[in-house]
């Protein structure tokens, strides 16, 4: 009796024990589950305040995104871009690197006349260019591209589908034509990525047939650094693109030289440029940059830099911040535009008695030419050069007979 007594007991404390191991191994795989559970809710289950929970999951997520792009933007080369002292014209260039590719983009060839675009593409290191988009056929635009094209590898141009009936224009599409370049004729909406820079094609969106209307206006991003180009575009062209598409961008290339017919308050504000740079002539007849462009950029509190002042300007960036070097000193200053030609006004820069050289002459000064009204001076400056006076028989309404007038008024001259 006393044995089988002794023998329950001892049972009993045995499964006790088995017991009480069971609940303690239980014990630590329910904390173990409750605490994985706890954690996997606070990643993505909403709490009794479920709206502010998802808030901050996607700011997580937002903050994420960023981390990320912080990381590309880190992994990015040098970018410089040379806003090219080209006189009262416009070019400019951009060089970067991706591993082992080597980038080159331009933005406009200078003016016909000369050859400071093309001498200083020389000075720098590359052989072969992987776009260039001109904005619009005029000669101070288009003007070097076939010397461009000829001397280098050029893999694409791009250029608003109007024409021109300008020797230069038809110059420029002789070396596209007679070269392996690819042509495109980009619309508003277009988006191209050329290595890590992306390209975005703000205007036009249809033609008016206007050269300096269609310009073909691009919003370059590398990183977080935007840079936006209009060329020509006048302000109710600026005032589409804003309602087209965001254009917020770090720095502006002013449109059209820095001139009054471009640079709308409403479009300054939408574009929000910490910097501001015009590519204009010294001591130009346009009298670009105009003085309430000037005043306009200045009071909005953004820095601006001109050719005209600082020569060449080059801003270098790593996608995240940016420096900006001149190569000249200088202050810009609203000028006092009374005695430069503008508008309809004829001032003592072109008196009646001086040559008018055809293929340099502002708008204003065309117009001193007997039978050349704004129509006419606007023809002359699309289809410029002229090899002589008899080539203004191209522009539409002078014949024979008002050539022989211009000649006989012996104003009108094709300068050496």
């Amino acid at each position: 009796m006393q044995k089988r007594l002794l023998f329950t007991i001892l049972i009993a404390i045995f499964l006790m024990a088995c017991d009480a191991n069971i609940e303690q191994v239980n014990d630590d795989v329910n904390e173990d589950i409750t605490e994985e559970t706890i954690n996997d809710e606070d990643r993505s289950q909403p709490s009794s305040n479920g709206e502010t929970e998802n808030k901050n999951t996607d700011k997580a997520d937002k903050q994420q995104k960023n981390e990320e792009s912080d990381n590309e933007t880190d992994d990015l080369s040098q970018l410089d871009v040379h806003y090219i002292d080209a006189g009262q014209a416009d070019a400019t260039l951009f060089q970067y690197a991706d591993d082992d590719e080597n980038y080159t983009i331009l933005y406009d060839t200078g003016d016909w006349g000369k050859n400071d675009v093309i001498n200083y593409l020389s000075e720098q290191d590359f052989s072969n260019i992987d776009l260039i988009i001109v904005s619009h056929p005029h000669a101070d635009h288009i003007g070097q591209l076939a010397d461009i094209v000829y001397t280098y590898d050029v893999s694409e141009v791009w250029m608003s589908e109007n024409t021109s009936s300008s020797k230069t224009y038809q110059q420029a599409m002789e070396a596209i034509d007679e070269s392996d370049t690819t042509y495109h004729e980009p619309q508003a909406g277009e988006v191209y990525d050329i290595g890590p820079m992306t390209i975005e094609i703000i205007h036009p969106n249809s033609l008016t047939g206007d050269l300096n209307e269609d310009s073909v206006a691009a919003l370059f991003t590398y990183g977080e650094i935007g840079l936006l180009f209009t060329g020509d575009a006048y302000k109710d062209q600026e005032l589409e693109m804003i309602e087209r598409t965001d254009i917020e961008a770090d720095i502006l290339q002013l449109g059209h030289h820095g001139s009054d017919t471009s640079s709308d308050p409403k479009f300054i504000d939408a574009v929000q440029p910490d910097i501001a740079i015009y590519s204009a002539g010294k001591d130009n007849s346009y009298g670009h940059p105009h003085k309430e462009v000037v005043e306009r950029i200045q009071n909005a509190g953004i820095t601006l830099y001109g050719t005209d002042v600082h020569g060449t300007i080059v801003v270098t960036t790593n996608g995240d911040d940016y420096t900006v070097e001149t190569k000249e000193d200088g202050t810009i200053s609203p000028k006092d535009t009374q005695s430069v030609t503008r508008e309809n006004d004829v001032t003592e820069e072109t008196s009646s008695g001086d040559c008018i050289d055809i293929n340099e002459a502002s708008s204003d000064e065309l117009q001193q030419i007997i039978h050349i009204g704004p129509a006419r001076a606007e023809d002359i400056l699309d289809m410029r050069p002229f090899q002589s006076i008899d080539d203004l028989t191209d522009i539409d309404g002078i014949g024979d007979a008002r050539i022989d007038d211009i000649k006989s008024e012996d104003k009108a001259c094709i300068g050496g």
